[in-house]
This record gives structure tokens, sequence and C-alpha cells, in this order.
């Protein structure tokens, strides 16, 4: 998911520019494309780690956990870098504090040990967070005002393109040792002392592999952006997501229905988007509903993230034609019943129903946050930075989801995305309707 604008007040030095500076956006959708494979590389990670650690699902959240607690943490900071060092510099902060996250699954791995892998995700993530928070407003800048929304649904498009390319090569790299382990029928079970520390070395190796190319990558794209001549741009306080707390109920972003439910329905849609994405390649594999080996689970999950690339495409041009919060509700309609399809079955449809559900995913996030920031005037950006930091429902819903899989079975995962989409549905039915004294108070001040 690729977290929207902040509230920008910026504005590039010298004359205005009449056309996009292509060679910056060239290296901006760069990041987009890196974060959005990092991100989804977790739903490859987490079922080696439950093979490697013998963990429970709830134990295997945690990594989901501790990587989108991130943006909850370290938005509002990041918002004040770029007040302190500016755009670039901040995107060059950002990429090498993911390099030193990547760089922290080496000795995870050598070390076998699940709390360095945790560490790592935070420390990746927080690096992922603070490029959010600065190349989504940076592309709005890039060019004439009117083309803004165009050139940041583009880069959204290639954030989606590495969430699509991230499982199958995930799966390739990351699951192709869990592959080997059950294709030599090896039983972790009756593994004890040294064999037990040898196997999951074993198998933690991949990693190593995996996330020190990351690791080379990010590193050389931040010295990249470094020494790019990307164009003088200034910061006004207005951009950073400011602090949510409010001395007067005028001022105050709390008196806005729409928007602290569209935080809701950010926190939620989320948090169903991700426990699919956390426990798809495992569901999936389960003997009990398609039995696909896991590394074949791992590519097709590729399917998922890929709905919401084409998604995309067919939202923005369905948009045109009807009101974006109808839009949202038939979304909302689509992916839940795809959801209780797949609970209520079992085997190919099963399989098919889930991986689908990412079709009708692709225009929740954009529309529940344009929907959620609508007439706020001045508050636009304290109600950005509620909304960016809902994202934190990332963290939350899978270990529910988790809890279900452990006491009910794997299917049971799928409850609560299937009551998060249900919100969306009223979120688009009404509760993104604005409150008519705020609607009449926005009439008077025109």
């Amino acid at each position: 998911m690729a977290m929207t604008s902040a509230g920008s007040a910026a504005k590039i030095s010298g004359p205005t520019p009449g056309s996009t500076n292509y060679g910056a956006m060239g290296m901006v959708t760069t990041l987009f494309f890196i974060w959005g494979f990092c991100t989804v590389l977790n739903d490859a990670a987490i079922p080696h780690l439950q093979n490697i650690f013998g963990l429970n699902y709830v134990q295997a959240a945690l990594v989901q956990f501790s990587f989108f607690i991130s943006y909850f943490i370290f938005a509002q900071p990041a918002g004040k870098l770029i007040e302190w060092v500016g755009y670039q510099r901040t995107m060059v902060i950002g990429l090498l504090t993911m390099g030193a996250g990547a760089l922290v699954f080496l000795p995870a791995a050598s070390m076998v040990s699940y709390g360095v892998f945790l560490l790592a995700e935070v420390i990746l993530a927080a690096g992922i967070t603070i490029l959010q928070v600065a190349a989504n407003p940076y592309v709005t800048i890039l060019g004439p005002p009117a083309t803004a929304s165009s050139r940041l649904n583009l880069t959204q498009a290639f954030n989606t393109l590495g969430d699509t390319v991230a499982p199958y090569i995930g799966g390739a790299l990351i699951l192709g040792g869990a592959a080997a382990a059950e294709a030599k029928k090896v039983n972790v079970a009756n593994l004890h002392g040294a064999a037990l520390t040898a196997y999951r070395v074993n198998q933690a190796s991949s990693f190593r592999l995996t996330y020190g190319v990351i690791a080379a990558f990010v590193i050389l794209l931040a010295l990249a952006i470094a020494f790019f001549k990307f164009p003088r741009v200034e910061v006004t306080r207005d951009f950073r997501p400011a602090s949510l707390d409010s001395t007067s109920k005028k001022d105050s972003i709390w008196s806005h229905p729409h928007l602290y439910l569209g935080a809701i329905g950010i926190f939620i849609y989320c948090g169903a988007e991700v426990s699919i994405g956390t426990y798809g390649v495992r569901y999936i594999a389960d003997p009990h509903i398609a039995g696909v080996p896991l590394e074949e689970g791992a590519k097709l999950l590729a399917f998922y993230w890929g709905g919401m690339m084409v998604g995309r495409f067919l939202g923005s041009a369905l948009m045109q034609r009807m009101a974006a919060n109808v839009l949202l509700a038939w979304a909302g309609v689509g992916a839940a019943a795809l959801v209780l399809c797949s609970l209520l079955s079992t085997g190919h449809v099963a399989e098919v129903t889930i991986l689908s559900v990412g079709l009708f995913n692709s225009i929740m996030f954009p529309t529940i946050f344009t929907l959620g920031v609508a007439e706020l005037g001045p508050l636009t950006s304290r109600g950005s930075g509620l909304l960016v930091q809902a994202i934190v429902g990332a963290a939350f819903i899978p270990l529910l989801s988790g809890l279900l899989a452990d006491h009910l079975g794997i299917h049971a995962s799928l409850i609560p995305p299937l009551l998060c989409y249900i919100y969306v549905i009223f979120y688009g039915w009404r509760g993104y309707r604005i409150a008519p004294d705020e609607a009449q108070s926005e009439i008077r001040a025109v």
C-alpha cells in the first residue's frame, strides 16, 4: 500500500515548471517499487520463519506487527525530518535506514534468532515509512499541479508492481529451502540439539542472500539519489503531519465524523489486506483447503497483489462514470462475497476466490483516504496525519486472524477480513458523508 500525501504545502523554488521533471520522476518512482517489493516479501518470509522456529500463527503474525507498528511510530518524526533536511536528504536517510534493516537480516539468519528477525523488520519498515512520507508529496510537485494526481497514480502503480513481483521472487529465493526440505521428507519434530541447529541455520541461509541483495541495491540507490540533481523544493511547516491534539473544537479533527470514521476504515482495510497476504500462502497450502506446496503458493499470491494493480487501472476508469463512494461500497461487497465464498469452500474454489480479493482491494485505500479528508480545509494536514497513522491496523488485525487460526483452524483467519469489508461497505454507503453543519460552514466560507 502506498501512503498518500499528508497535506503538502511545498513548492519548487524558482520559476514554476511547465512540464513534468521526468528524470526526477524516474528516480522517485524506483522508491515506490522497492518499498512495495520489501513490504510484500514478508508474505513469503512468514511461512518460512514458521517452519524454522515452529511458530504458531499468532507468533508468526509478530512479523507484520513489528513491520507496521513502525508506521505509527515513525510517520510523525519523518515529517519533522523533512522540515530539517528537505525531501532529497530525507529520501536518502530513508534508503540508508532500509539498508541497515536489510543488513540486520544477515546476523539474524546466522544466529537463527527470531527476536533479531523482528528487529530487522522494525528497522526496515522505519526506512520505508520515511520514504513514504517524503516521496508521495514530492511526486505531486514535480510538474504542473493539474497533473499531480496522474503522477501519483503512476508511481502507485509501480508500487503495486513491486507487490506483484515480490511473492514470485520471494517464493523462489526464500521458500526454495523449505521446498527442498519437504522433498527430502525432513521431519523437524524429530530433530534435536546440533541437528536442529544445523537445520535451522541451513534454512535461514536463504534470508542472507535475499536481504543482502536488497541491502546492496538500496544503498546504491541512496547514493544515486544523493548525487542526483533534483529540483530545489521549499518546504513549509504546513506540510508535515501535524499534531493530533487541539484545544478548540473549531480546530479539532474530531469534530468531523467522516474523517475519524475514515480513519477506522483505513485501520481495518489495511488490516484486512495484510491479513489475507500474511496467511494466504499457508491458507492455500493447507491440505484441507487446496494443498498447494509452499513455494508454489507464494508464487500464486502474486495474483492477489497483481489483481490490485489491474484494479487500480479499472477503478480509475470507472470513477469517471460513478461516484467514488458508490464504487467503494460495491468493492466492499465484492471483497466480502469472495472472502465468504472462500471461507465456506475448499479446493480450487477456495484458492481462486481468496486470490481474487485483491482486485476489489485496489481502490479502497486511496478512495477512503480521499473521502476522509474531503472538505477539511485548514485541517487537511492534521486529518491526513491521522489517516496515515491508521495504517497501523495492519499490525493488529493479522494478530487477531492468527489467534483464530490457532484455535479454530486456518479457515477462521478469514473472519476478521470479512468483518472489515462489511465496515468498508458501511463507509462507502453512509460513513463518508460530511455532516450538514460542516458542509454549510464550507459554503459560508466560500
